[in-house]
């Protein structure tokens, strides 16, 4: 049963669900500080956001590796319904036409409630733009506001992104930069979780630059295994180090890397070739290995250093590549199990996490970012003061 790609006549029903999703949070966080001045309940307020952020990507994840994707094949709501409860007609009629295609019940549900969480991490992140430009008018924060700004405009642009990849049928390229934008929502949160805090991390100038070069060659990856997700490359090598029993299977990089192409299909049109699956694996195994050796060397630089502030961020490098290095040969061995293929995004998104906190408090200065810069006593101002 075919529907109109969108249908926004639940927009309503839906953003008054995600407003009261956000009210939760937004309770317990004036509670739980009600003793607190107004930027601690701020960064309460992000570090919870930013907490329900990393949920989203976990559940998209969920929903993509079941999947549920196209579970409500419109947008934003299913079959031009608030739930899957007022689709039942029409998810019945598309189950029983294709009982393990793309729309089923359980699917449908899985997909809406990954579009509930997103509405309700939207609607955290507008009162955190609201409450930042609030108080900074009234001096009562000193992160600037423009950091809540900038994530509004970006979680504005993941939802349509995340429109996208409903419209498009799971287009590799859209479905991959939607979570790379997830990832840089997850980044922007971070960086405001610390910029209140008066913690820095002293570190030699070309350590700083090493840590920016892993940053980097990080996402790089986590790009790359999008791209392998995205276009259910895992199980193109089911054994290692080798890969199909060879150290170097036939491969198309070309078809493989094309970004102009829909799922499963080449840049010809014709059907994606195995070779080109197995290209997008193996290059991103390769980068795996890059990886490790560059936050392997970030860890042992961080130890090595002798300073006790360090060693800290050095662990928490150290148990997140553990746990990428395990949920990821885990998912070639064991033929991609749903938990292993979710550890690997999670562990994805914690590396950016940590990266991110660090380098913000690498580059940052002995006080708060956003505070105001104290400017001298005039004269006549000292004066009348006393």
């Amino acid at each position: 049963m075919t529907s109109p790609a969108y249908d926004f006549s639940p927009s309503l029903a839906l953003l008054l669900l995600g407003a009261t999703l956000a009210l939760l949070p937004l309770l317990w966080v004036g509670w739980r500080h009600r003793r607190g001045g107004p930027a601690e309940r701020w960064r309460a307020l992000v570090v919870i956001t930013m907490f329900l952020t990393f949920d989203l990507i976990l559940v998209g994840a969920f929903t993509r590796l079941t999947d549920s994707g196209l579970g409500c094949p419109d947008w934003p709501g299913c079959y031009g319904n608030a739930s899957p409860l007022g689709a039942h007609h029409e998810i019945n009629a598309a189950q029983s036409a294709m009982p393990t295609g793309p729309v089923t019940h359980g699917k449908a549900w899985i997909e809406m409630l990954h579009r509930y969480l997103a509405t309700g991490v939207g609607a955290l992140i507008t009162v955190l733009a609201i409450v930042a430009w609030v108080q900074a008018r009234q001096q009562r924060l000193t992160v600037s506001p423009w950091w809540a700004t900038v994530s509004w405009f970006w979680v504005c642009l993941q939802g349509a992104f995340g429109a996208l990849t409903v419209t498009m049928k799971l287009y590799p390229a859209i479905v991959t930069a939607h979570l790379l934008g997830a990832l840089g929502l997850l980044a922007l949160l971070a960086v405001q979780s610390q910029l209140s805090v008066d913690k820095r991390l002293s570190l030699s100038p070309w350590l700083r630059r090493g840590l920016v070069l892993v940053f980097i060659v990080c996402l790089v990856q986590i790009a790359l295994g999008g791209w392998v997700s995205t276009n259910y490359a895992v199980l193109a090598c089911q054994d290692f180090p080798t890969c199909q029993g060879e150290w170097w299977p036939p491969m198309d990089f070309s078809q493989g890397f094309t970004i102009a192409r829909e799922l499963g299909m080449g840049p010809d049109g014709q059907y994606l070739a195995f070779s080109a699956l197995t290209a997008i694996h193996m290059v991103h195994r390769l980068g795996a290995a890059v990886v490790l050796l560059a936050v392997g060397g970030l860890i042992w630089r961080l130890w090595a250093s002798g300073d006790a502030a360090q060693r800290p961020w050095a662990q928490a490098l150290g148990a997140v590549l553990l746990w990428q290095l395990v949920s990821g040969l885990s998912n070639v061995v064991l033929g991609w199990p749903l938990a292993a293929a979710v550890a690997h995004t999670g562990g994805a998104a914690a590396l950016v996490v940590v990266l991110t906190m660090m380098l913000t408090r690498a580059y940052g200065s002995s006080t708060p970012l956003g505070a105001p810069t104290p400017t001298p006593t005039t004269p006549r101002v000292a004066r009348a003061a006393s």
